[in-house]
């Protein structure tokens, strides 16, 4: 590492999704002439490499990996066996040890830290702290929407006048979810259940996930400056109202754009993509050179959202049915509790217009001129991916800033649609085809290219 440089040291969230994202970043401070430390954990810095996620390295200088433990057994390079934790389990962990290993990395470092930029999730393994105790300045970087940033941010307002906890579940009506929420500039007619779930609570639950949201949001309060990843051309009205509750907050717009602007400008060859856990197959983009412009639907649920197994088979069913070309992303642990196995019958009839995967290289399938909408479950890295490639969306959301964003989405970005959480068939169906032939379909389209050029 290069002594004169200013030297950044991140901590991501051990998410894809936050990996991905504070990755894009790293780099582009590195194009800068920035040094770069990068903190995985040790079973996803294995992942990274062994999908081929860090082939772009050996053209990078200043840029280096350190890990450290996540609890799992250590295991070499070609072990047959990935061993596995769940969500719980691996925030425990952290939760208990990352503070003193994060402490070892830092004074195992050859140069100065001049700067730490750390994942907003991750304030709970005391990063803060430790920042303090060296004397490091410290940023937060929240990898969402200005709108999923503020919808967590709800948690203490929301506990201040009074809504939650509520007595008991049966307080839980429709009445009361369907609340709207006046207050928050940029999201007028915002209703309470259109928040993180986590936020309806009772008081007879010990609800951890609210606590840590708590603790999570109001940590912004306890550093100088904050990044959220948006642009100010989409969410203008809320990155004004953040920045009337905190004093130094930059957007950093849409990263993979800034990547692919500084390869046509320099005329550099860079590998933009390989920011991935899992490994991506190319014969999903070799599948959609064969098609028509516009004329494929890319369905992607992320890398964590689970569903049921009589959900997929909905969602099959639906695509076969619209008879639109679709490319299928299906994880092996995307249905929950058992393998994700569909019927023989749906198998026989995905096979004139479907392609199936395990996982793909995301921003090339977008980017594809093939590809004319997306149905996603509504993660902040996806919906700005599909913005960043002018495609518009059908949004399922899970959990988390999920709703929020697809409620955005739909109502203030007008390009896309959402599809109940109980999946049908039929209505599967219809907003496919509405996405890919209608002509609010086009309409989306018009608006996603137009946010595209911005």
């Amino acid at each position: 590492m290069d002594q004169k440089k200013p030297h950044v040291l991140f901590i991501p969230s051990p998410a894809q999704s936050h990996i991905k994202c504070m990755l894009k970043l790293a780099r582009l401070l590195n194009h800068k002439g920035l040094s770069v430390t990068f903190i995985n954990t040790q079973t996803n810095q294995k992942r990274l490499i062994k999908s081929g996620g860090t082939r772009w390295l050996d053209d990078t200088p200043n840029f280096q990996f350190k890990t450290v433990p996540d609890g799992l057994p250590s295991a070499t390079e070609d072990d047959a066996v990935e061993h596995t934790q769940t969500v719980v389990e691996l925030w425990s962990y952290m939760g208990t040890n990352f503070y003193d290993s994060f402490l070892d990395v830092v004074s195992g470092l050859e140069t100065p830290v001049t700067c730490i930029v750390c994942d907003g999730f991750m304030t709970y393994t005391n990063t803060i702290l430790a920042a303090e105790k060296l004397k490091i300045p410290i940023i937060l970087f929240w990898t969402m929407a200005a709108c999923g940033f503020m919808g967590f941010y709800q948690v203490k307002v929301i506990m201040e006048k009074g809504l939650v906890p509520v007595k008991d579940e049966s307080a839980l009506t429709d009445e009361y979810l369907n609340m709207e929420i006046d207050w928050i500039p940029g999201m007028e007619g915002l209703r309470l259940k259109e928040l993180p779930e986590f936020m309806r609570y009772s008081k007879l639950d010990d609800h951890l996930a609210f606590k840590f949201l708590l603790e999570t949001a109001q940590a912004a309060h306890n550093v100088s400056h904050i990044i959220i990843h948006t642009f100010e051309e989409l969410e203008d009205r809320l990155v004004k109202g953040i920045k009337s509750i905190f004093p130094n907050v930059c957007t950093v717009g849409r990263l993979q754009l800034h990547l692919n602007q500084i390869a046509e400008k320099e005329a550099k060859n860079m590998n933009l993509n390989g920011y991935s856990l899992l490994k991506e197959e190319p014969e999903c983009v070799q599948w959609l050179q064969s098609k028509e412009p516009n004329s494929v639907v890319y369905v992607n649920f992320g890398s964590m959202a689970v569903m049921s197994l009589q959900d997929l088979v909905e969602f099959g069913w639906g695509l076969v049915n619209s008879n639109v070309y679709f490319l299928w992303i299906i994880r092996t642990d995307l249905v929950d509790g058992e393998p994700a196995v569909l019927p023989q019958e749906l198998k026989d009839a995905m096979k004139e217009k479907g392609f199936v995967a395990s996982w793909c290289s995301q921003e090339e399938v977008l980017n594809h001129p093939a590809v004319g909408g997306f149905l996603t479950h509504g993660g902040w890295g996806s919906i700005i991916e599909s913005l960043s490639s002018g495609v518009p969306m059908i949004c399922w959301p899970v959990s988390g800033d999920q709703q929020i964003n697809c409620r955005q989405m739909c109502k203030e970005w007008e390009v896309g649609m959402e599809i109940e959480k109980n999946v049908k068939r039929d209505e599967a169906e219809k907003l496919v085809r509405v996405l890919m032939e209608g002509l609010e379909g086009e309409k989306m389209r018009k608006k996603a290219m137009e946010l595209k050029k911005h």
